[in-house]
């Protein structure tokens, strides 16, 4: 397509182009690399960002994403008079609705059938299998029945977890049949839901930008501790570090690993996140893979790790099949997730300056509620109250600093509004 003045340019429809907040980002991108851009979402247009609303050339609201034969219809109603070059979305919820409003309007990228291996754990799973790769055992449960015949064939621990979840909301580790019945009693909400092999190990996550299914960019990243641990656990601080170099040999199985789960699940162009467990000794075992961009920020530390952009190198990909920038691989990057002390709103936040003045420059974000806030739910989001982010070129020290903020940073919050 031609623009003013014979430039080219490509008219993307980006599907949340606000939400999560990161998505922001990526819709700057997506303008600086030359696209139009055009806006999905279910709020109303005046409700988006400043920084959003002025990097969209057109925006549709429809009544909710996540009726997804609602959105559909609507959406490919309206783009047949766009004719966009594609269509893009990397909210996880709506991964799939992207790929079947693709698959209506003719428009290139991956289909709904490819998309849903990357949505749906136990189809994941069998076809990661099927390519003859280690995976946890796994099962589909509808009944509380089926859910106790499974566990104690595959064996305690298990883990328990939504078909089509995105991070570790509502997963649990489960140790034997009275907590299988009380983790159930929880998930009612849900129709069906994936009951797997509890793996041993750490966990690693494998972050890629690929090109027609190849990696043009790759990442691993370490989990301190392991996200369901932080997730059951209100006094812990989640933390997480990407590593300045991923193709170190204790690392390599996971990329290999992730690299035949790529081919084995038919990825195309974009982000991908995968998460992985390294055993004791040393094998790699397959955990679930997600056609989009981590959240948690997963992007803005391997953005500082290889001082690129790749909210815009992203945008590079998806539109012109191009990946430009030189990752550099200069730093380790840890972030942390500091969660308020008690409930209610924050009333005081301490070890601010400490912080300030003991890391200096290898202090690259801190962010914390104001004063007066209501303190997050922690079982809901891995952000929480505060984060802080570090770098440094040496992986201990860099651990140091993530240690050190963890045990200086304090939020109080208090349900009646005083210290």
């Amino acid at each position: 397509m031609m623009g003013v003045g014979g430039s080219t340019f490509m008219k993307v429809l980006f599907i949340s182009p606000h939400f999560p907040g990161e998505m922001q980002h990526f819709t700057r991108g997506l303008a600086e690399v030359g696209a139009q851009v055009y806006g999905v979402s279910d709020v109303p247009r005046g409700q988006l960002p400043e920084q959003v609303a002025g990097h969209l050339c057109d925006y549709l609201q429809v009544p909710s994403l996540l009726d997804e034969d609602d959105a559909a219809r609507r959406i490919v109603a309206a783009a047949r008079q766009l004719e966009p070059d594609r269509v893009e979305c990397l909210w996880e919820p709506c991964v799939v609705l992207a790929a079947r409003v693709r698959q209506q309007l003719g428009v290139p990228g991956m289909g709904p059938e490819t998309a849903i291996g990357f949505r749906d754990k136990p189809i994941m799973k069998q076809r990661v299998l099927a390519a003859g790769l280690r995976v946890p055992r796994f099962s589909r449960i509808r009944t509380r029945a089926e859910a106790h015949a499974a566990a104690a064939e595959i064996g305690y621990p298990v883990c328990v977890k939504p078909i089509a979840g995105a991070g570790s909301t509502d997963t649990h580790r489960v140790d034997g049949p009275d907590q299988l019945r009380a983790v159930l009693a929880t998930l009612d909400h849900y129709t069906e839901v994936n009951l797997e092999e509890f793996i041993e190990g750490e966990e690693f996550t494998y972050d890629t930008i690929c090109i027609d299914g190849e990696p043009v960019f790759e990442s691993v990243a370490q989990y301190h501790p392991r996200p369901l641990e932080s997730r059951q656990n209100g006094w812990i601080t989640p933390a997480q570090i990407v590593l300045r170099d991923p193709y170190q040999p204790a690392l390599m199985p996971g990329i290999a690993l992730g690299r035949r789960v790529l081919r084995a699940l038919g990825m195309q162009t974009g982000f991908a996140h995968m998460e992985w467990y390294k055993q004791s000794d040393g094998e790699a075992v397959f955990g679930e893979i997600a056609a989009r961009s981590p959240g948690g920020k997963l992007v803005d530390q391997m953005c500082l790790a290889n001082d690129i952009d790749l909210y815009r190198e992203w945008a590079r990909t998806v539109c012109w099949r191009s990946f430009e920038a030189t990752p550099q691989r200069r730093y380790h990057v840890a972030a942390l997730f500091k969660r308020a002390e008690g409930e209610g709103c924050v009333v005081r936040v301490d070890g601010l300056d400490e912080l300030r003045a003991r890391l200096g420059p290898s202090l690259v974000a801190v962010e914390v509620l104001p004063i007066g806030a209501a303190r997050h739910d922690w079982r809901r989001t891995r952000v929480c109250d505060g984060h802080v982010i570090v770098r440094h070129p040496d992986y201990a020290t860099c651990r140091a600093m993530e240690r050190f903020a963890i045990e200086t940073l304090r939020i109080h919050a208090s349900p009646h509004g005083h210290g």
